[in-house]
């Protein structure tokens, strides 16, 4: 049975500073509220929302997990309002059901894999010299989709393997992630006028797995829309097993939410 979670911590903690800084210390701190180690499970997760006062961790796992570390260390003990909630996730797979559309949000880690970087890091350089020593055939290198065209034909690519598809945004008002942009991001919403999905926004993390490692960099997008179930076993397996690489660093779990009256009222 699948368990959803949201786990309030209090950034103002130093293990909360931690832990929110550095997606592989995260995702290591999640593993350890599973009981059945070394964990073998599905486990998609990512940062819902980060303030100064408050952040929240959506973690969907098969196991019930217990967050007690994580409230001990880097929430709020014992305070209203910040025990984890714990739901059981099988209703929200029982309602996909074809042709259904729902309200989506994923932040992903839109990539392409390509023979040769145009500006290979240090790390892809050393492997590109090794390739070339040895003369085998090595495999591509993942190369981040940088610009919002990009990150949303990346998207639209998979909607239909993955079980659903995005309608044309015919929605008024807006549907999720159409709602206006101010002036200054107007290119945020570029090629969302045709379907009813946008990037509200992007970032690029960079961390380290260990302190003398090399750097990890993700160039991230999070993508907001509306769309309409065509297979329902499909959408089953990607609510589960997330969309795209980086997995393990908060990428690629997709979630849906129940269009509101008037934008199901306004749905094409």
């Amino acid at each position: 049975m699948p368990y959803l979670s949201k786990i309030p911590l209090n950034p103002r903690r130093r293990a909360a500073v931690s832990l929110l800084t550095n997606p592989h210390r995260l995702h290591a701190a999640i593993l350890s509220g599973l009981a059945s180690q070394p964990v073998t499970e599905r486990v998609l997760w990512r940062l819902e929302n980060s303030t100064y006062h408050r952040a929240e961790i959506l973690v969907l796992t098969e196991s019930r997990p217990s967050w007690a570390h994580l409230v001990d260390d880097a929430g709020w003990p014992g305070a209203d309002g910040g025990e984890p909630l714990i739901a059981d996730y099988t209703p929200l797979l029982d309602r996909i059901v074809r042709g259904r559309e729902f309200g989506f949000k994923l932040i992903a880690n839109p990539v392409q894999s390509v023979p040769r970087p145009s500006r290979p890091s240090e790390q892809q350089a050393n492997r590109l010299k090794e390739k070339a020593d040895s003369g085998n055939r090595q495999r591509g290198f993942r190369v981040a989709h940088r610009t919002v065209p990009q990150q949303l034909e990346w998207l639209l690519k998979r909607c239909e393997r993955h079980g659903f598809a995005i309608p044309d945004a015919t929605a008024s008002p807006p549907a999720p992630g159409l709602r206006p942009l101010p002036e200054e991001d107007q290119d945020l919403s570029a090629g969302s006028a045709g379907a009813a999905v946008a990037v509200v926004s992007r970032d690029t993390l960079r961390f380290t797995k260990r302190k003398d490692g090399p750097p990890v960099t993700l160039s991230t997008a999070t993508f907001e829309g509306r769309l309409r179930v065509i297979d329902p076993d499909a959408l089953r397996s990607t609510l589960l097993h997330g969309i795209g690489p980086a997995k393990g660093y908060g990428q690629g779990f997709l979630t849906l939410a129940p269009l509101r009256p008037s934008e199901a009222a306004h749905r094409g």
